[in-house]
């Protein structure tokens, strides 16, 4: 059983990841705003604190074992330049310093599929957040997908037979792969069985290694 703590846990990503940790038998906790704690599913410990505040929370982490960091901007575009940096980028370096304070044995850091032709602003913020991880010496997993498909995320559906024939033809396989689609059931059950093999150094799951991984 693993002990779990995770900041932007009333998200998209947030709440299935917990309720498929809790039905695993971890417990965990989650980072939340005040007036937020009701997005919890059942059996998650609270933490109110603000993820762009190092000190709201860095006392709460103790005595986790397993960090994951999930916040960021929710449906990115070019247009969020800014909050990538101010919110993406700020609240992974906090969470990192937090983490490695707390003697966290293992980081977990959703970043995002690169190199890429488009959403270069993103992209670099998720990259140097995944710099700053290094920089603080933790054990990490960081998984790249490039979109992921759920609930209030499915116009994307509607290119797959696009992203299946790129995927295959000898001009196109290996950026498409790189960038193809990943669902939130895959992600919840990747991310579950990285908090069940903890990295020893950093790990990094590409999407083929996303959907691999779910299938396991």
């Amino acid at each position: 059983m693993a002990h779990v703590f995770i900041t932007g846990a009333s998200g998209y990503m947030g709440r299935s990841l917990i309720t498929a940790l809790l039905a695993r038998g971890h417990q965990v906790r989650g980072l939340v705003r005040a007036g937020s704690q009701h997005k919890l599913p059942a059996g998650c410990e609270a933490v109110i604190g603000d993820a762009l505040n190092a000190a709201s929370y860095v006392e709460a982490i103790a005595p986790t074992d397993t960090f994951i960091h999930l916040v960021g901007v929710p449906h990115p575009n070019p247009s969020k330049a800014k909050q990538f940096e101010t919110i993406d980028l700020a609240s992974a370096k906090i969470a990192a310093k937090n983490a490695r304070a707390a003697g966290i044995r293992h980081f977990i850091y959703v970043s995002v599929a690169q190199p890429a032709p488009v959403m270069q602003s993103y992209i670099a913020a998720r990259a140097t957040a995944e710099q700053a991880i290094r920089e603080e010496g933790l054990n990490a997993t960081i998984l790249r997908p490039w979109y992921v498909l759920g609930p209030g995320h499915r116009w994307p559906y509607l290119l797959l037979p696009i992203a299946w024939l790129l995927e295959r033809l000898p001009g196109t396989r290996e950026t498409a792969r790189r960038l193809g689609f990943v669902t939130l059931d895959e992600m919840t059950a990747t991310l579950c069985r990285a908090v069940e093999s903890p990295a020893s150094g950093i790990q990094i799951l590409a999407v083929a290694n996303i959907r691999e991984w779910a299938r396991r």
